[in-house]
């Protein structure tokens, strides 16, 4: 027996003096009203209600039990608010990378806010983001993809010790863009300028598909593995980028904001490609909202992908490192 819904048929018969009027109030047909009102009194033993009369009046054990009938509802009633409440206060933990821009996250935090529910930002790894997000541990995460098949797409290149003045480097060459020879060891040079730092590989780009792209592209390049080294935490980066002791994998947006230069790389098939995820069962239509998905691929440099092809290098030769590696 659904004792509230029981429990409802009765309180409302009592208020209403009528069986079709608490049915109607209810939005029940009549017999399953009475249906209900008949278990009840089945199972407290006695009759709620005086049904000889023309008006139905509530018996002696009704108008006792009454008081305690709508206390129970009433509990019931409070227990859903609070159940409500806690839903919409839970936080909600979203997963992303440790280079975001804090005013981006800021604007996905207000947007949350705005929609009811908390979120918590939580800086991991691409592989944890995708393990919490299948253990149900993260709400919603930025999911690294493959450029050509993702939502949205940040293109990446290289940060670099910044130029001393008068060194005659104009500005315009911190824009070319970058291939990866121009990272190799210069073959046969004794003397002139030092070999170009190693590229350092943050946790971020440290995904498989990324490295085997990223190994591939080096290989036809010519460029040694050796030459290609994990970046250590992003303070650690930083330092050795800006201290001239190695180029750092990265957005524009995360160099500019620490005093780097920064080149774009000339393969696209080597930028940065993300999704925004959603725990199995978060949502009933299996959807990020846009409220949230815009401001968390602004916070990673990113913007909507355009697939009007296959991105260059993404399954073959890269033209541009093709051409290059042969003089």
């Amino acid at each position: 027996m659904d004792l509230l819904a029981h429990l409802e048929a009765y309180v409302a018969t009592a208020d209403e003096a009528s069986f079709s009027q608490a049915a109607d109030r209810l939005g029940i047909a009549q017999p399953l009203l009475s249906r209900r009102i008949k278990t009840l009194e089945e199972h407290f033993g006695g009759s709620l209600f005086d049904r000889s009369r023309r008006q139905t009046v509530t018996t002696e054990l009704g108008v006792l039990l009454l008081p305690y009938a709508r206390d129970v509802l009433d509990r019931a009633q409070r227990l859903r608010q609070v159940a409500r409440a806690a839903r919409r206060s839970r936080v909600c933990a979203v997963g992303v990378p440790a280079d975001c821009a804090p005013v981006a996250l800021a604007r996905a935090l207000r947007a949350g806010a705005e929609h009811g529910i908390t979120l918590g930002i939580r800086e991991l790894p691409p592989l944890e983001r995708v393990s919490g997000l299948a253990d149900g541990s993260l709400g919603y995460a930025l999911v690294r993809t493959p450029p050509e098949e993702a939502a949205f797409r940040a293109p990446l290149g290289l940060a670099s010790a910044p130029v001393p003045e008068g060194s005659g480097t104009g500005s315009g060459a911190s824009r070319r863009t970058v291939h990866l020879e121009e990272l190799r060891p210069r073959r046969g040079r004794t003397a002139g300028p030092a070999a170009p730092p190693p590229l350092l590989l943050p946790a971020e780009d440290q995904v498989p598909y990324f490295e085997d792209r990223l190994s591939r592209a080096a290989a036809r390049a010519g460029l040694p593995e050796s030459r290609i080294r994990p970046a250590g935490p992003a303070a650690t980066a930083l330092a050795e980028t800006l201290a001239g002791s190695g180029v750092l994998l990265c957005t524009e947006p995360f160099a500019r904001q620490h005093g780097a230069p920064w080149r774009p790389l000339a393969d696209p098939a080597l930028h940065r490609g993300y999704d925004v995820g959603a725990a199995p069962g978060r949502d009933s239509a299996g959807t990020v909202p846009g409220w949230l998905a815009t401001p968390l691929a602004a916070a990673v440099g990113a913007a909507p992908a355009r697939h009007g092809g296959p991105v260059p290098g993404a399954g073959g030769e890269d033209v541009h490192a093709r051409l290059a590696a042969r003089g």
